[in-house]
């Protein structure tokens, strides 16, 4: 005992400064998993909060011909489908700018992204879904962006890019998303690119690989309603 006393009391400073240290680092670690916790906890109340404006009800048109007003709107509604987007809109890009690493953050861009390609943003959604990308990868948030690219290209008549994309990504063993349906985006643009014999060919690998898929049935029908 008289040797330990001894011992500490030569190494006294180092040892106090060394749990000190210790403290100090743990207490940081701490602060640090508490903070993301919130963080990601404030992420998921907005993007939840985003989500709700997205599914908004939106008020009834006054139909053709009508004498009779509609009913008042719902509390919550929107004039038309345009408003509601870009509301939901806003909401999501707050919180993928707050939160751009968070899973919530990078959720919120994908849904930005797409909501832009509805609202005819094709040059920003194509940016949007890029920036997921860079920051979920390969994950399935990643993947998904990569097909909205491609939706986004077929929208803009831009066939070849797009389906360089669907045919690349149908090639994949280990893709997060299911093969018949980008299959079935494959044959929708060969289509629209004006090569029925490729569409004819994509249709005819989802009934012939894929007869369990509940694309299968809509594969046959626009194999058959291509001509030759």
């Amino acid at each position: 005992m008289t040797r330990l006393r001894e011992t500490f009391e030569i190494y006294r400073k180092p040892i106090i400064a060394g749990v000190v240290a210790v403290v100090v680092v743990v207490a940081a670690v701490i602060g640090v998993l508490a903070w993301r916790s919130e963080a990601d906890s404030q992420a998921r109340v907005g993007l939840a909060d985003a989500m709700a404006v997205e599914r908004a009800q939106v008020a009834p048109a006054l139909a053709p011909g009508a004498t009779t007003p509609p009913p008042p709107a719902p509390a919550g509604s929107f004039p038309n489908e345009k408003a509601r987007n870009e509301a939901a809109l806003a909401k999501f890009m707050a919180v993928a700018t707050q939160y751009p690493s968070a899973d919530a953050g990078i959720t919120a861009r994908y849904h930005a992204a797409a909501l832009l390609t509805l609202l005819g943003r094709q040059s920003d959604a194509l940016q949007r879904y890029q920036e997921v990308i860079d920051r979920a990868g390969s994950s399935l948030y990643g993947e998904m962006a990569r097909l909205g690219i491609a939706d986004v290209q077929v929208a803009a008549g831009q066939w070849d890019k797009a389906i360089a994309t669907y045919k690349e990504m149908s090639a994949r063993k280990d893709g997060k998303l299911p093969v018949d349906g980008i299959l079935m985006q494959l044959g929708r643009a060969y289509g629209a690119a004006g090569k029925p014999v490729d569409a004819k060919q994509t249709f005819k690998r989802i009934a012939d690989e894929f007869p369990q898929s509940p694309y299968a049935a809509d594969a046959k029908r626009e194999m058959d309603a291509i001509k030759g």
